[in-house]
């Protein structure tokens, strides 16, 4: 089994995204034997954001990296997301490294009937974390943007672990990160 585990929170060792991201890990490595975690940093080493040279085929490392990133999200058969609230929405090294898995042919086509999802079969889990309470709100663009953006590509296993809040004062914070752990979820048992 395959875990794609991706980080973009900027806060480092004070991110409450990368807290949760990594008990989510830590426990698929516990239980998951022979478990493969690929892990990405996008705050350290981002993917540059796509650009008409990319699309061209003129920038040859770019496109090296873009169909890594690509390739390592079509092996995965669990990804493992850090999505910090940024201006209520995901962080634009997130978005650029989104930009490189939703590739047409690829993860997804048009059909005469609308677009198809090419990148079924995965489980996806997202950890949404936000300094104000956003979950369910009008002001919240990371959970519905990203359950979109991951029906479009064919997975409809996506899961949100919740940490809204962690900005309001110390004791929200303490709290929130406390029911997100609570909400982990447990690794699902395959042969590796």
């Amino acid at each position: 089994m395959k875990l794609l585990h991706i980080d973009s929170s900027i806060l480092g060792d004070q991110s409450v995204s990368r807290e949760l991201t990594g008990a989510i890990v830590a426990r698929w490595r516990a239980s998951v034997p022979g478990l493969e975690v690929v892990t990405h940093d996008l705050a350290r080493d981002p993917l540059p954001h796509l650009s008409g040279a990319t699309l061209a085929g003129q920038d040859e490392i770019e496109a090296s990296r873009g169909e890594a990133a690509l390739r390592e999200f079509l092996d995965a058969d669990v990804i493992v997301i850090g999505a910090p609230m940024y201006n209520f929405s995901i962080p634009s090294s997130l978005k650029a490294w989104i930009d490189r898995i939703a590739v047409r042919g690829r993860t997804f086509r048009y059909t005469e009937t609308g677009p198809e999802g090419l990148a079924g079969g995965k489980r996806v889990i997202v950890v949404a974390s936000a300094g104000g309470v956003h979950a369910g709100q009008p002001t919240d663009f990371v959970e519905p943007y990203l359950r979109h953006m991951f029906a479009f590509l064919g997975v409809e296993a996506v899961e949100f672990i919740r940490a809204d809040g962690i900005g309001l004062s110390p004791e929200h914070r303490a709290a929130a990160i406390e029911r997100a752990h609570g909400a982990l979820p447990e690794p699902l048992r395959r042969a590796a």
